[in-house]
């Protein structure tokens, strides 16, 4: 049964950037809402209290704010990233030997000389999620999602979200447009994606920064359509809102995994780095995070504990439709997409 709110969350954490104090000795650089003790209850058993937190509000914030020379011991990434990360030297290699659960790790979200290389692991998968349509069933029909073109649709002005976030707003406009690897892009494939944004963006209502804004947006029935995480109808259904989660639309759906990386020269404990990291690859978390944020985890081998039934319940099952995975992609689009996303946001 899924009974988190993310709601106490968003008041706790307040705008990204935010400091929330526990254990002095660990600063974790993270996305609102991961301070949740559920995701590290071994840490707090062995320490007597959660490592201290500072919150960004996407990726590209996190990166800039790291680069210009903020500091923390650890940082929450997803996959894409972590190669700026490397080429600007923000990060040091995690030593495996110290991480008795790193062999449990799907290998898919490891198989990257991004991601390791005989220095160590530059990156430690730990939550994974997907991208699709979230929708408020009393008002949508189903059969008006079953393309990702009704964000386009002009009978939906004004009642549509979608994420403020470089790599979930390209991934939707890509899909839309045909393309579901985007590791093999083009400007022209940017420049026609960028057109059906600009469309999109005609019925926007509101860009969404994190999950407990699109939940508040969907559970007032301001927004009925959204690009959306798994976590928002997860939530929403949870509180008895009639908000269903498409994925098997014609053109697709996105996928992305995030996870930690060891911060250079930070202030902190490196011994209660690797301890954080130890408590979020534990199966209680992964557990937790299937069932009360409806999002995957990395520890294939806690994952393959967890019921089919209860994966199909929040997303998690397999679906026969196009999938595109939020990988590492050539930096110079991506900072090319950075741009034209924040042009399009601005009306140009």
């Amino acid at each position: 049964m899924i009974r988190k709110t993310l709601a106490v969350f968003a008041v706790t954490t307040g705008l990204a950037g935010t400091a929330l104090a526990a254990d002095p000795d660990l600063l974790v650089f993270d996305w609102s809402g991961y301070e949740d003790p559920g995701f590290y209850q071994a840490y707090i058993e062995k320490h007597g209290d959660g490592p201290s937190f500072a919150f960004f509000g996407d990726d590209d914030e996190a990166f800039q704010k790291l680069a210009s020379g903020f500091r923390a011991d650890v940082a929450h990434p997803c996959s894409q990233m972590v190669s700026k990360y490397r080429d600007r030297g923000l990060i040091e290699p995690w030593d495996t030997s110290r991480i008795p659960a790193y062999g449990d790790i799907n290998p898919a979200y490891i198989d990257s000389p991004i991601f390791k290389d005989e220095a160590g692991a530059w990156f430690i998968p730990a939550d994974i999620g997907q991208t699709g349509v979230a929708y408020n069933t009393e008002k949508v029909p189903e059969s008006d999602v079953e393309s990702l073109d009704v964000f386009l649709d002009p009978k939906y002005a004004g009642r549509i979200a979608l994420p403020d976030n470089t790599d979930d707003i390209w991934a939707l406009a890509l899909l839309a447009t045909g393309i579901s690897d985007w590791t093999k892009i083009t400007e022209e494939d940017i420049d026609k994606a960028g057109k059906w944004l600009r469309k999109a963006h005609q019925n926007v209502r509101a860009y969404w920064a994190d999950g407990a804004e699109l939940s508040q947006l969907m559970a007032t029935g301001e927004v009925l359509i959204s690009w959306a995480w798994n976590e928002t109808p997860t939530t929403l259904v949870a509180e008895g809102h009639p908000v269903a989660f498409k994925r098997d639309t014609r053109e697709g759906y996105s996928t992305w995994f995030c996870g930690y990386v060891n911060l250079k020269d930070g202030p902190g404990s490196e011994d209660k780095a690797y301890d954080f990291i130890n408590a979020w690859l534990a199966p209680e978390t992964a557990e937790y995070i299937v069932t009360e944020w409806g999002y995957g985890h990395s520890n294939q081998k806690a994952m393959d504990a967890i019921p089919a039934e209860t994966l199909a319940e929040v997303g998690l099952d397999p679906v026969d439709a196009p999938a595109l995975a939020q990988v590492p992609m050539d930096n110079a689009l991506r900072d090319r997409m950075v741009e034209e996303f924040e042009k399009i946001k601005a009306g140009f």
